[in-house]
C-alpha cells in the first residue's frame, strides 16, 4: 500500500486552503498515492484556540465538504481520508474523519471520542464526544483504523481498534507549540508525542500514521499569541521503526510504502495479543482505582 501524507498549512481563508490540498492530492497521486491522509480539521484555521459561537457556522456546509471531497476521491480514484466538522444538530457537532472510496462512495467516518480542553485547545466547547465507537473501516485497501489528534494519548483506543481487525493505525493531527515555551519543552513535548505512538505501533505491531499541520496560527480572540503547528507528521513500522519523519515547517506530499505483512510477522515474533491477561483487565473500565 503506498500512503501518501499531505502535510499542509492554513492559508489565509478555506477556498485558498482546499486549492492547495487539492494541488498536494494531484501530486500525491502523480507519485503513485492509493491512500490520502489529510490533517486535522484541514479546511479551516485550527479554531479550537477560542471560544466563538461564531465559529459553530464552519459546519453548516457539512453535506457540501462531503460531496466535494467524494468527487476529489472519485477523480482521482484513491481512498481519501479527510477530516471535517460536522453538524449533527443544533447544539451537537463533532470532529469527524470521513473515509472515501476510490468510486467516491463514504467507506466510513469516525467521530473523534477523547475531546481536550486545554489553553488554546478549546475543544470541548464545540465537539460532541463520538458516539460510534473505536470500529475500523473497510476500505479496497484493508481495514483503517481512524483516530484524531487528542485520541492518539490513549492506548486503549489503539489497542480496541488493533483487537477490531484495524491493519493500520491513522491520526489526523493539530498539535504544535507556543512560541513562549522554552526550546526544552518544545523538545519535550514533541518527544512525548513521539514516543506515545511509537508505544502504539509496537504494542500492537501496526504501522501508526500521524498528519500534522504546519506554520503559525494566531489566536483569534487576541488572548494568547497563537499556536506554531510542529508537523514532523511520520510513518512507523510494527516494530516502532521509523519509515518517515518529515520536518516541523514544510508543506509537503510524502509518499511512504507499506508492507501490512509485516504486521503479521511482527505478530509472530512478538505475540503480545496472545500473552494479554484479560480475565485481570477490569480494573481498567474504572476512572480510578482507590
Amino acid at each position: 500500500m503506498k500512503i501518501a501524507l499531505i502535510q499542509q498549512k492554513f492559508h489565509i481563508n478555506k477556498e485558498k486552503t482546499i486549492k492547495k490540498t487539492c494541488q498536494l492530492i494531484q501530486q500525491a497521486v502523480e507519485q503513485g498515492a492509493e491512500l490520502i491522509c489529510l490533517g486535522e480539521l484541514h479546511q479551516s484555521e485550527y479554531f479550537c484556540q477560542s471560544e466563538n459561537v461564531d465559529f459553530f457556522d464552519y459546519a453548516k456546509d457539512y453535506e457540501k465538504d462531503v460531496q466535494f471531497w467524494s468527487s476529489v476521491a472519485k477523480k482521482y480514484g484513491v481512498v481519501l481520508l479527510s477530516s471535517l466538522f460536522e453538524k449533527r444538530s443544533a447544539g451537537i457537532y463533532h470532529n469527524t474523519a470521513v473515509v472515501f472510496e476510490k468510486d467516491g462512495l463514504i467507506a466510513g467516518k469516525y467521530r473523534k471520542m477523547h475531546i481536550p480542553d486545554d489553553p488554546c485547545f478549546y475543544e470541548k466547547f464545540y465537539f460532541t464526544p463520538g458516539d460510534l465507537g473505536f470500529e475500523p473501516i473497510n476500505t479496497s485497501l484493508g481495514k483503517l483504523g481512524v483516530l484524531i489528534c487528542w485520541d492518539q494519548w490513549y492506548p486503549e483506543a489503539a489497542r480496541i481498534m488493533a483487537l477490531k481487525g484495524a491493519e493500520i493505525l491513522i491520526y489526523p493531527t493539530a498539535i504544535g507549540w507556543f512560541d513562549k515555551d522554552e526550546a526544552e519543552e518544545k523538545q519535550r513535548q514533541l518527544n512525548a508525542w513521539l514516543g506515545v505512538q511509537k508505544g502504539h505501533a509496537i504494542a500492537n505491531g501496526l504501522h501508526v500514521v500521524a498528519v500534522n499541520r504546519v506554520g503559525f496560527e494566531k489566536d483569534a480572540s487576541g488572548v494568547e499569541e497563537g499556536i506554531r503547528f510542529w508537523g514532523n507528521s511520520f510513518v512507523f513500522g510494527p516494530q516502532g521503526e521509523e519509515l518517515c519523519l518529515l520536518d516541523s515547517e514544510n508543506e509537503c506530499v510524502k509518499i511512504v510504502k507499506i508492507d501490512k505483512q509485516r504486521s503479521e510477522k511482527v505478530r509472530q515474533w512478538w505475540p503480545f495479543l496472545r500473552d494479554r491477561r484479560i480475565e485481570y483487565f477490569k480494573d481498567l473500565t474504572k476512572r480510578f482505582i482507590d
